[in-house]
């Protein structure tokens, strides 16, 4: 099937840097996305975007390139439930990538045992009004309940003016919950400001509550440029990374994002994401905590147990 990609889309950065930064062994790029190649797995007919294709073959190179050793994969809106092109990648991977799905709450048993087989170990609800149409909640919570006995999370993904309104909802969930991108905060407000000390108070109030220290691209005000004459990125998010990282070291994980979907203004160099890290997490404790650790807790426990 012939699919139009999307007026103005951001195709994925071509040839990516090799990173300065040189990863501990093991570390997991713990947000990324696969796409399509829609002839083979069509978009769906739902979907507010049409991507490039993004294939698991150019997924694992770049995890090579920059220095991973395993993904987590998470569904992308724009395949709605269908989790074909995900599966397929993960059977593909020898084992060292997971899954995070999106799945309507009549799922069966069998269905999510296969899933499991295949290395899914979570599910995503997105509260992002631009990218999906709203799913009530108590369907949500359904599929929450479903999922529970397989030890899987929820991942959740909103804009921190609506934290508020889904401060219930989340903290009501059976299972660990992983938090997309800080919760999106607005870095043009102080780190210790309402808003994201109502962000801050969610994860010391409910020690099940993880968040990804992602995506600064998407957060950034001042972007990749450099500022006062240092040689470091995106800036303007790193207050709000390391505070998470220095009040919840167990808790936190890292990724790329990968190819980037939906990206208006510019297209980030994967290495310079990478390097990024060490702006959060600077010591060598702080980075195998976030980018071994704490992904290989949620992702392979059954690894951890068996050394």
């Amino acid at each position: 099937m012939e699919f139009e990609v999307t007026p103005g889309w951001l195709a994925f950065y071509p040839n990516p840097s090799k990173p300065k930064f040189v990863m501990p062994a093991g570390a997991v790029d713990a947000h990324c996305h696969v796409f399509g190649p829609g002839a083979q797995f069509p978009y769906a007919p739902e979907r507010k975007y049409t991507p490039c294709d993004a294939s698991k073959e150019q997924l694992f190179a770049l995890r090579d390139h920059l220095g991973f050793s395993r993904n987590v994969i998470v569904q992308a809106t724009c395949h709605g439930k269908d989790n074909r092109a995900l599966v397929d990648a993960l059977l593909s991977s020898n084992g060292m990538a997971r899954g995070v799905v999106t799945l309507s709450s009549d799922v069966t048993e069998a269905e999510l045992q296969q899933l499991h087989e295949a290395g899914v170990r979570g599910v995503r609800f997105n509260f992002v009004k631009r990218l999906v149409d709203f799913t009530p909640k108590e369907e949500l919570l359904k599929v929450a309940q479903k999922i529970a006995p397989l030890g899987w999370h929820v991942v959740v993904y909103f804009e921190a003016q609506d934290l508020p309104e889904l401060w219930d909802f989340f903290t009501e969930l059976p299972t660990t919950v992983v938090v997309d991108h800080m919760g999106r905060p607005d870095v043009s407000k102080p780190v210790d400001g309402e808003e994201f000390n109502l962000f801050v108070r969610l994860m010391q109030e409910h020690p099940n509550i993880w968040s990804k220290l992602s995506c600064p691209e998407r957060l950034s005000k001042t972007g990749p440029a450099a500022l006062n004459g240092e040689q470091h990125a995106y800036q303007d998010v790193v207050p709000f990374a390391r505070r998470l990282m220095q009040e919840f070291p167990d808790r936190v994980l890292f990724g790329t994002d990968w190819p980037h979907p939906n990206l208006k203004d510019h297209m980030p160099d994967d290495g310079l994401l990478v390097d990024y890290v060490v702006q959060i997490a600077p010591t060598a404790d702080e980075q195998q905590a976030l980018l071994v650790d704490n992904p290989m807790r949620l992702y392979w426990p059954e690894e951890l147990r068996s050394e």
